[in-house]
């Protein structure tokens, strides 16, 4: 009976719990060695970058207009890493768009740009597996290696679409605030401003949720998976303005010339997968001290 009560009571969190469980996460993140994880995934994010971005321009701007979609993430690049390395990325895409002539060119083409694209998704996965302790879907090495190939072009599909509502609802939001700011009053034209922020953190919030949730092969509780993301997308937000401020006067990339655009998005990179395995290491620990286990792994 009184064990019962026990593990009843374990499965309260309660916010002075807070602190305690934020040591521990940073305990296993350190210990997991994540700035050398994260410098994998920022080389793999470099070679998948182009090939990535042009899959989203195609898929969404097919829907919304390309000019619209490009200028949009262009622009979130160039606030947070500057305009020169939104300008370098851009050029990346056209020289990487501009190089299919024939039917067998085109065919090799789309095959290099899916495998590409899902390059840096797969290295996470790997690395969320790790920290989960899962273990493979397949036991047939091609199997798993085409399974999480597949399962990382799905996340990029859930990345167009969540990027399309974010853009539809925020260019009504846009044009709505526009238009009423000599009928209304400032404090709600504010308001609708407010909003659109709103559903910029809320896109953040669900991709690093779908992450936890979608790329390890754990059964990872969609508890755990709320308030995990919740505290990721926070601390990605706060270190997102911080590296913004500090690329604008520090200019890091100044120091390694024409290589100085890709060091930056190798360094915001860096950070964002650092803040990613956090939340993930306090994902797991959240769920083992709060859901009384680990999650079950998939194993056939």
């Amino acid at each position: 009976m009184t064990d019962k009560k026990e593990n009843t009571e374990r499965k309260k969190f309660k916010l002075t719990h807070l602190p305690e469980l934020l040591l521990t996460s940073a305990k296993a993140w350190f210990k997991d060695d994540p700035f050398n994880k994260a410098a994998i995934i920022a080389y793999y994010a470099i070679l998948s970058l182009p090939a990535l971005l042009i899959i989203i321009f195609n898929l969404v701007g097919s829907i919304w207009g390309k000019e619209i979609v490009e200028g949009q993430i262009l622009n979130e690049i160039s606030n947070a890493i500057g305009a020169e390395t939104a300008e370098t990325i851009k050029g990346m895409m056209v020289n990487d768009g501009s190089k299919k002539t024939s039917l067998f060119t085109t065919i090799i083409g789309i095959a290099t740009l899916l495998y590409g694209s899902t390059g840096v998704f797969f290295q996470i996965q790997n690395i969320l597996d790790t920290i989960w302790d899962a273990k493979p879907r397949f036991k047939n090495g091609v199997l798993e290696t085409v399974f999480v190939r597949l399962k990382s072009f799905g996340f990029i599909l859930i990345i167009v679409f969540l990027l399309l509502i974010s853009l539809v609802l925020t260019s009504l939001l846009s044009t709505f605030g526009e238009n009423l700011k000599n009928i209304i009053s400032s404090e709600l034209v504010n308001s609708i401003f407010t909003l659109d922020i709103f559903i910029s953190l809320a896109s953040i919030y669900f991709v690093f949720a779908a992450m936890f949730k979608i790329l390890p092969n754990a059964n990872v509780p969609w508890r755990a998976v709320r308030i995990g993301a919740l505290l990721t997308s926070i601390l990605f937000v706060v270190g997102k303005y911080l590296l913004a401020i500090y690329f604008s006067e520090v200019e890091p990339g100044s120091t390694y010339g024409a290589a100085g655009s890709i060091i930056l998005v190798m360094l915001w990179v860096s950070y964002t997968s650092l803040i990613l395995f956090y939340g993930a290491h306090f994902t797991r620990a959240y769920s083992i001290k709060y859901l009384l286990k680990q999650p079950e792994k998939i194993i056939e």
